[in-house]
């Protein structure tokens, strides 16, 4: 008689042992950059008025940036964008990353798996294989950069890199995600799209520290994402001559209202959960609108994303990692038994994270 199956043992979840974030030392205004770029589009873009209220709509003061304010004042190319991404993201790796590491009490050789996700300049070799030898990777290290996820990829970073923590338990696996939005301005490009953007990006980077088996009270409990058909218009990148220029084709606030609700929901059904299940909701905010959008579609009172609207008044939007930046701050002040990531990104994309917090 065959004997019957032993039930295998539950997976360890990843925890996060450490999370660490950083900016560059140059600090813009946004009232000195919307002095800049009234000089810059003002007598070029009959339109510029009309659109100039953006820059006091997004709820941000201030922002970082990899280069000094001036350096954005004239326009630039690929090759000089290009030196100031790697000259930038290496350093913000290295920063950022080294933080986290000394929170996890761990150093560069530890780490089994590097996860860099960035959408915002080309590196190949990427940035993680360049700043090895700074950081002490093995040579053994594996790496797994991420392009293309935009907004969305601090959420999905921290789902991708939780399953190779999870695959492997014992493992470290260090999440780099950093963005230099900063070096996307657009001197040539006149649309509404682009004073969105002048008015909206900074650049920063965030660091998070895996493991699976014995990693910390904040595990990864579950993630989802979602995929609207036929929206590959509503945000990007195309690749132009002087540099990639940003696409914003669609209102994200009004697309938001309409159509976050039931995705997360489905998500969330595919956890076996539902919103009633949540304690607390963590937002990459887009901006001010998008933060009111949120708490709309997510039917939380308007004020509830605290963090989110700090965060974006302090550093701007930096895509990819603002959300742990976000995450970072909620931590801070205590998180709840669980709480849900969300984030948007190209595609267009929901992608979500689950954290199940031991107190």
């Amino acid at each position: 008689m065959a004997k019957a199956a032993m039930p295998k043992a539950a997976m360890s979840k990843a925890a996060l042992v450490s999370l660490a974030t950083s900016v560059p030392p140059n600090v813009l205004l946004q009232k000195d950059v919307l002095a800049a770029a009234w000089d810059g589009f003002g007598a070029r873009f009959p339109e510029f008025e009309r659109f100039s209220s953006i820059f006091s709509n997004t709820g941000i003061i201030k922002r970082h940036a990899v280069r000094p304010f001036d350096w954005y004042l004239e326009p630039r190319g690929w090759p000089e964008r290009t030196e100031a991404f790697l000259e930038g993201a290496e350093v913000l790796f290295v920063d950022v990353a080294e933080k986290a590491l000394a929170s996890a009490h761990l150093s560069g050789s530890d780490i089994d798996t590097v996860v860099t996700v960035c959408s915002t300049g080309i590196a190949t070799p990427s940035v993680e294989a360049r700043v090895a030898r700074r950081m002490g990777f093995r040579s053994d290290v594996a790496r797994v950069p991420v392009f293309g996820l935009g907004c969305a990829g601090g959420a999905s970073g921290l789902s991708i890199a939780s399953r190779l923590a999870q695959a492997r338990p014992g493992s470290n696996v260090l999440l780099v995600t950093i963005e230099l939005c900063s070096l996307a301005l657009r001197h040539d490009e006149l649309t509404k799209a682009n004073i969105v953007a002048v008015s909206l990006f900074g650049d920063g980077a965030a660091a998070v520290v895996l493991r699976a088996g014995d990693g910390g009270a904040t595990e990864v409990e579950n993630a989802g994402e979602h995929l609207w058909p036929d929206t590959l218009g509503i945000m990007g990148w195309s690749v132009d001559p002087e540099g990639f220029g940003v696409i914003f084709r669609r209102t994200i606030p009004d697309f938001v209202r309409a159509h976050l609700n039931p995705a997360v929901v489905r998500i969330l059904a595919d956890m076996q959960l539902t919103m009633a299940d949540i304690d607390r909701f963590i937002c990459h905010p887009g901006g001010a609108k998008v933060v009111n959008a949120l708490e709309t579609a997510l039917a939380l009172d308007q004020g509830t994303l605290d963090c989110e609207r700090q965060v974006i008044a302090d550093y701007g939007n930096m895509s990819s990692p603002t959300i742990l930046f976000v995450l970072e701050q909620a931590v801070a002040k205590g998180l709840p038994a669980r709480s849900l990531l969300t984030a948007l990104g190209p595609g267009f994309t929901a992608s979500c994270v689950a954290l199940r917090h031991a107190a």
